[in-house]
């Protein structure tokens, strides 16, 4: 189960290198720096977008844990 988690995370990992995470200002700003900065500039959307869903998923394994132990009791 524990191998699951780690191959999901390197998934969602390898996934955000691609995505093309910028919304219509964005783009227009990324295409006036030029490649490289733009490139920058898309890794940091991505990052502000994931962390929000790393807390919640940490927040809901943690709760599922907990109930799934208070069952087995």
């Amino acid at each position: 189960m524990k191998w699951l988690g780690y191959a999901f995370i390197l998934l969602v990992l390898l996934m955000s290198a691609e995505a093309a995470a910028q919304c219509s200002m964005c783009t227009k700003t990324a295409a006036q720096l030029g490649e490289k900065p733009a490139k920058g500039m898309n890794a940091g959307i991505v990052y502000l977008m994931l962390t929000p869903f790393i807390i919640v998923g940490y927040i809901g394994i943690r709760w599922w844990r907990n109930r799934r132990n208070e069952n087995q009791v």
